[in-house]
């Protein structure tokens, strides 16, 4: 039925079914960080049909290939411009595919050229005249790495001229003549590389100026030019999109919905400076009491996350009464849901968070604890909510007796996970 529907002509325009979210000004970063996006390719082995950069997630998340990965860059504070290298015949496509994207004035495009080094080439010029300090190259076919994996770049580069995320091989490798065995090629050292790669820009553009053609990725052109790169570990989610089949995947993908719900109550006043609230500090003058730092955000999305799994609660996984768990921070809580979702192939996709209090006020820390969320999750901004409410002076937090929290969490799992 999707392979029907994606050769179609009803993809022509691909509209997100959801509402126009307000743009976020992202603070410019030091130094100077770019990103590339290569979406011009035709991709054939995609089977018939628009481009495969155009085509509807096939998790299912509402938003088209090209679109989730220019959020991942568009949406990041470490990022301050991003430039999409589109193929000449598909502007309308790409106008559709940004339609909705926070800090579109961070965007620009440039058209390919014949190969991908071609049109990493033209990205570099388009982007040249920003004068940046460092660029990262992405295929716009891998959709599903996280913000987690460009920081684990953005921290790597430092003493190197550029940074590539890789995996090592694990399958058994042959070599064949004919279709018959020749040999077995031993694995150790190998990897499969992935991208962002990340690289010093002046060094990459001159090294694009010499490259021979035919090198398939810009770690080539970079070991071309005798630089220095380092990998770092890659995401095992972050596949990418070749196949007619990789865009099937969400027949056997089914979404859980997991609600998490905590209360903890306050200490008395001067008993603190600042609490725990969504993994940040935020000022109070009581404390939270609880066993672990008592971070009632962070508790509440752990729940809803095992929830989600039907994989009991936090205490299941941390009992109050084991010692090592006293004052123990709430991120490792989270830390063991998302490994439990991992083990299980399942994805958090969204989170919706709701303190209830009288005080602190949570408007002035709101951003601060989505950037803090997003950066234990992985997830963009644009999937983590957070809101805040009171009870109009009524109950236990109406008094200022304690804080609560309620948080749903969406995953995507494999139906026979």
């Amino acid at each position: 039925m999707v392979a029907e529907l994606l050769k179609g002509k009803q993809y022509l325009r691909i509209l997100s079914p959801y509402p126009p979210r307000r743009a976020r000004l992202a603070p410019m970063s030091e130094p100077l960080t770019t990103a590339i996006i290569v979406a011009g390719g035709r991709g054939q082995r995609a089977g018939e049909g628009i481009p495969k950069q155009y085509r509807p997630m096939p998790d299912g998340g509402g938003d088209n290939v090209l679109a989730r990965s220019i959020a991942l860059f568009a949406e990041n504070p470490a990022i301050s411009k991003l430039c999409v290298v589109i193929h000449k015949d598909d502007v309308s496509l790409y106008d559709n595919s940004i339609y909705y994207c926070n800090n579109k004035e961070k965007v620009i495009h440039a058209f390919g050229g014949d190969s991908r080094q071609q049109s990493v080439f033209n990205g570099l010029k388009a982007l040249a005249e920003s004068k940046p300090q460092t660029v990262f190259i992405h295929d716009a076919a891998r959709p599903f790495a996280t913000p987690a994996l460009i920081a684990r770049c953005l921290e790597s580069l430092s003493d190197n001229d550029g940074v590539v995320p890789a995996l090592p091989v694990t399958d058994t490798l042959k070599k064949a003549e004919n279709g018959l065995i020749d040999q077995t090629v031993p694995r150790d050292g190998l990897f499969r590389t992935q991208t962002p790669q990340l690289f010093s820009f002046d060094k990459l553009y001159a090294a694009h100026q010499t490259a021979p053609e035919g090198l398939t990725d810009d770690a080539a052109v970079a070991e071309h030019a005798g630089l220095r790169v380092q990998i770092v570990t890659g995401e095992a989610q972050n596949i990418k999109l070749t196949t007619e089949e990789d865009f099937l995947m969400n027949t056997q993908i089914l979404p859980r919905t997991g609600s998490g719900f905590d209360v903890h109550r306050f200490d008395a006043p001067g008993s603190a400076a600042e609490i725990m609230l969504c993994g940040i500090g935020v000022p109070h003058d009581r404390k939270i009491i609880g066993h672990s730092d008592a971070d009632v955000g962070l508790h509440a999305i752990t729940d809803a996350i095992l929830g989600a799994l039907a994989a009991g609660d936090i205490g299941d996984h941390f009992p109050p009464s084991d010692a090592a768990n006293k004052d123990r921070a709430s991120a490792v809580f989270l830390a063991h849901a998302l490994k439990l979702a991992a083990a299980r192939q399942a994805r958090l996709t969204h989170i919706d968070l709701t303190l209830i209090c009288e005080a602190p006020k949570i408007g002035p820390h709101r951003d601060a604890m989505r950037a803090s969320l997003s950066a234990l999750t992985g997830l963009p901004l644009s999937a983590v909510s957070v809101k805040a409410t009171t009870t109009e002076g009524l109950g236990f937090t109406g008094r200022g007796e304690g804080i609560a929290a309620q948080a749903t969490a969406t995953l995507l799992i494999a139906g026979d996970a």
